[in-house]
């Protein structure tokens, strides 16, 4: 039996802070640095803002840093000298190298947002809605060097609701990776954790959104329309064009009807009706 366990933290949105406040709570740990993105400008005011993991951590005591790379100088030289028995890493938004991943004494650990091995990448939940997935997860894993290739240690899904977007998934995969968390530290304090390898044949991609890809395409099916709006809700958002200019599109429904894709077909309660590429959706909130 692990008496405690010392950790590094490595994050740095929102998606990450369910998590590190579950190792802030757990009496058997302790959080020795928390390790995130600096300092960015954020909204249309362009104010440099912290990542929301670099304010969690100060409120608590923990110290943060915030380094430009992770490899020159050698971040992992910072790492050693703290003695570490894991690194938790979510979200961070840079590729860790090997040396840092083998800092800790139990090596690193990731909280990914899909049921490994698909969606590996940097857009597991928007991918896994814009593919009309039925179901999404969340995969601890202990990291290698290849991107979310590493052997799997929990996982758990739940299904995609008909009115899910990107952003609602979000909010309800943080706390489940939180969960999974706990339990994986509660397996390896017990020594009885049991890594699964992946079925690398299985892999799908999951690459970072473009802007761009917010762009409907009207000549697709209406559920890959339907799929397209929810996996870009909230960014990059979903639009079309009206007389030349930027429409946006939220909460889509597929309906039945046709006509010449991207023609308007009327209004009804569930909202503008749009024909696609074969049957229609109705588009219930936009905005010019």
């Amino acid at each position: 039996m692990i008496d405690r366990l010392r950790v590094v933290f490595i994050g740095s949105p929102e998606f990450a802070v369910p998590s590190l406040e579950a190792l802030l709570a757990e009496p058997a740990l302790q959080v020795a640095l928390a390790v995130t993105q600096p300092d960015k400008p954020a909204g249309r005011g362009q104010r440099v803002t912290p990542p929301p993991v670099k304010e969690v951590a100060l409120r608590a005591g923990v110290p943060v840093l915030q380094p430009t790379s992770l490899k020159t100088p050698p971040f992992a030289e910072v790492l050693r000298p703290l003695d570490l028995d894991l690194g938790v890493v979510i979200a961070y938004g840079k590729i860790l190298p090997p040396d840092v991943l083998a800092a800790p004494r139990y090596g690193c650990w990731n909280i990914h947002g899909s049921v490994l091995p698909r969606w590996r990448g940097a857009a597991p939940i928007q991918r896994a809605l814009m593919a009309g997935e039925p179901e999404a997860g969340v995969t601890l894993m202990q990291m290698d060097a290849g991107m979310d290739t590493g052997p799997m240690l929990l996982v758990r899904s739940i299904p995609v609701a008909a009115d899910d977007t990107a952003g609602t998934l979000h909010d309800k995969l943080a706390p489940i990776g939180a969960a999974l968390l706990r339990e994986g530290l509660s397996l390896l304090r017990a020594g009885t954790l049991v890594a699964t390898p992946q079925d690398h044949a299985r892999a799908t991609p999951a690459p970072k959104i473009g802007k761009d890809e917010g762009r409907v395409d009207w000549a697709q099916p209406a559920e890959r329309v339907r799929d397209r709006i929810r996996g870009v809700d909230p960014w990059p958002g979903a639009f079309t064009t009206l007389d030349g200019e930027p429409l946006k599109l939220w909460r889509p429904k597929v309906v039945s009807g046709g006509g010449r894709p991207g023609e308007v077909r009327g209004a009804d309660r569930d909202g503008l009706l749009v024909a696609c590429g074969s049957g229609a959706i109705a588009v219930a909130e936009l905005q010019l």
